[in-house]
């Protein structure tokens, strides 16, 4: 049985701001993803130092996206110290915007997910030949070319997100054994030269 779901809807432009940051992003993605995790374990995963990490923790856990695990509850050290930190919801979604504050927010966060997960994909590549052969089998970059009407859409990443949801790393509590953290990005938009 699945734990449940806690997304939040994201309305303050101070949180967007405080997401729209590469670093930040990137941890919250790898928490996510992965579980509690100390500053240092983050600082290997997202390619930043430690003492940087711990910086851009405590500035997202001022908004309530992440929180240290307490002792007793996973905690590393008796004395409190690199306690490991964890997501405080299992996914996010951004009310639309409607000023222009706000949707240049949204537009500088939305464009930061995109390069967090085109580092991914290139960090994939890279290590690729060193990935075993049934993840390689498995893996997919793939691009597609619709011709969908604006309600199409909708039903279409409508119905994708109830495949996906199940997999979701934070509720999933009974994974196959193997199971491991997989990255998975989806993007659908009209087309700029069409727009």
């Amino acid at each position: 049985m699945a734990k449940a779901e806690d997304r939040r809807e994201i309305r303050d432009l101070r949180v967007l701001a405080a997401l729209a940051h590469p670093v930040r992003t990137a941890l919250l993605s790898h928490l996510m993803a992965v579980g509690p995790r100390t500053a240092s374990e983050c600082a290997r995963a997202v390619g930043a130092s430690p003492s940087n990490c711990s910086w851009h923790l405590r500035h997202l856990a001022r908004f309530g996206l992440v929180e240290r695990v307490e002792a007793g509850s996973g905690g590393r050290d008796a004395d409190g110290r690199e306690r490991p930190w964890r997501a405080t919801a299992t996914g996010f979604s951004f009310a639309p915007a409607a000023s222009p504050a706000g949707r240049a927010a949204r537009q500088a966060l939305a464009s930061v997910r995109l390069e967090e997960s085109d580092r991914l994909a290139r960090g994939y590549l890279r290590g690729e030949d060193e990935v075993p052969e049934e993840w390689r089998e498995a893996a997919a970059l793939s691009t597609y070319g619709l011709l969908l009407d604006a309600g199409e859409l909708h039903e279409l990443t409508e119905r994708l997100d109830a495949l996906i949801r199940p997999y979701i790393a934070m509720t999933r509590e009974e994974a196959p054994p193997g199971a491991r953290p997989v990255h998975l990005a989806l993007t659908a938009f009209l087309r700029p030269e069409e727009a």
